[in-house]
């Protein structure tokens, strides 16, 4: 069953009230035993912009749906188009002082696990392992015919080749790697087939009104289940497959807490929510811990890979 997209949420006026306090989020993670869930929030400070803060980009665009993709030359046109321009951005993000934290809190043994909703692969990058990717990621494409894997470097190059000189100037890039661009500067952008059986390819990436594969879900629910506390870092929640996580946490009686600057639809279920910056507000919790976070010149210049693994994600993916 394939989800009906959920593209905006609007906060009730009797929320609980934000907090300053990161004592909480200090005490769950001493404790140990954290499931981190993170979203868009954490990126925007590697540059990537999310989809419903301040200037978030659901403000000027809408992301592609599945069925949209599936049902339009037209529409995959459109897309790769925007992606191929918008993928050169996410390779040269790096992680930010978020994404460091967190791989520092896990190899302190502090965290039960990291979900994360977003496709950047910047997780992964700051060093965290063992990452479940939710919604998949940019770094992978998949065929709809045959169900192979291949790497978007390849793909990447293989639009390069078939659009030599293509490089418009997009209005902007949004969190799925799609960069705003008018049907102008698509033009006739040609999309390549699958090279196993020309079939079509697709970002290995859950779009709107697509369902993320079962196995993931299940795995995603075990680590709820495993872990002592559920840390939800920049995401408002608004879409069912990360709240789904929160609610369950929440209905097991294992505490929810939030860091993100705005409003979630899981306020209600946590047991605080701090508006803060992620990157200041996770650094001064591993300094409250003694966690040493990895110096930004070691890390920041490294670019997540884009070839890790071209195989069928198993669910820890």
């Amino acid at each position: 069953m394939r989800m009906r997209p959920t593209l905006s949420w609007h906060p009730e006026e009797d929320l609980p009230p934000a907090t300053m306090d990161l004592g909480p989020v200090a005490a769950a993670l001493a404790v140990g035993g954290v499931l981190v869930i993170s979203g868009a929030g954490i990126s925007t400070e590697s540059g990537i912009p999310d989809y419903r803060g301040e200037g978030g980009s659901l403000s000027r665009h809408t992301p592609m749906t599945y069925q949209d993709f599936t049902g339009s030359a037209q529409a995959r046109r459109r897309y790769w188009a925007r992606s191929h321009l918008g993928w050169r951005t996410f390779r040269r993000a790096g992680p930010n002082a978020g994404h460091r934290a967190v791989a520092a809190f896990a190899r302190q043994g502090l965290l039960a696990g990291v979900i994360t909703q977003n496709v950047d692969g910047l997780h992964q990058a700051a060093g965290s392992e063992g990452v479940v990717e939710l919604h998949g990621s940019l770094d992978r494409v998949v065929c709809l015919s045959c169900g192979t894997f291949s790497a978007r470097y390849d793909l990447a190059r293989r639009l390069e080749e078939a659009n030599p000189g293509f490089a418009p100037v997009a209005a902007g890039i949004n969190p799925d790697g799609d960069a705003d661009l008018t049907d102008h500067q698509v033009g006739d952008f040609r999309v390549v087939p699958c090279t196993v059986c020309g079939g079509v390819l697709k970002p290995d990436v859950v779009f709107f009104g697509e369902a993320v594969p079962p196995q993931r879900v299940e795995h995603c629910r075990s680590l709820v289940r495993a872990a002592a506390s559920v840390l939800v870092l920049g995401s408002s929640l608004t879409v069912m497959s990360g709240l789904r996580f929160v609610r369950q946490a929440a209905q097991a009686g294992t505490p929810v807490l939030i860091v993100n600057r705005d409003p979630t639809r899981g306020d209600r279920l946590a047991v605080t929510r701090v508006a803060l910056p992620l990157g200041a507000a996770l650094t001064t919790v591993a300094d409250r811990l003694s966690v040493r976070v990895d110096d930004p010149t070691a890390t920041e210049a490294a670019v997540p890979s884009v070839s890790r693994d071209t195989r069928a994600p198993g669910p820890s993916q």
